[in-house]
């Protein structure tokens, strides 16, 4: 299967984006949220089937020091036919001469991460702003 891939959010119909976040499903966020959330990032993924936005991902990054990869999501219907690997190298190639990449993951998700080189870190910690969800979630203890 051949996908169409861009880093332009120009035209980017923004609720299609939120529906494919919410049926991943890796939760609510509002087309503006996410809009927004890109618009700050320094990379960004989109990969669409036709028309059809089926994978997206960004990178928050300084340009030197730190790249944090977040918001991946592939939709549903493309799972498991290597759309998430080719979007994670994407970011990960596009972060290249950051002095770190980070991302954290979905809990269970982590040996798909080891795979391109990502390892757990023993100081990493966060402040969320729904404490108990994090932890509910699997994000903290």
């Amino acid at each position: 299967m051949e996908f169409r891939w861009t880093d332009s959010t120009e035209k980017l119909d923004w609720e299609e984006m939120s529906e494919l976040y919410r049926i991943a499903p890796l939760g609510i966020k509002s087309g503006e949220w996410l809009k927004t959330g890109y618009s700050n990032s320094m990379f960004k993924c989109i990969a669409f089937d036709g028309e059809r936005i089926v994978a997206a991902g960004r990178a928050v990054a300084d340009g030197v020091d730190c790249s944090y990869l977040c918001d991946i999501v592939v939709h549903p219907a493309y799972q498991g036919a290597g759309l998430g690997k080719e979007l994670i190298q994407r970011l990960v190639d596009l972060s290249r001469g950051h002095r770190k990449i980070i991302l954290y993951a979905v809990p269970g998700k982590e040996p798909f991460y080891e795979k391109f080189g990502f390892r757990r870190m023993n100081t990493a910690m966060a402040i969320f702003a729904d404490p108990q969800k994090a932890a509910a979630d699997g994000y903290t203890e």
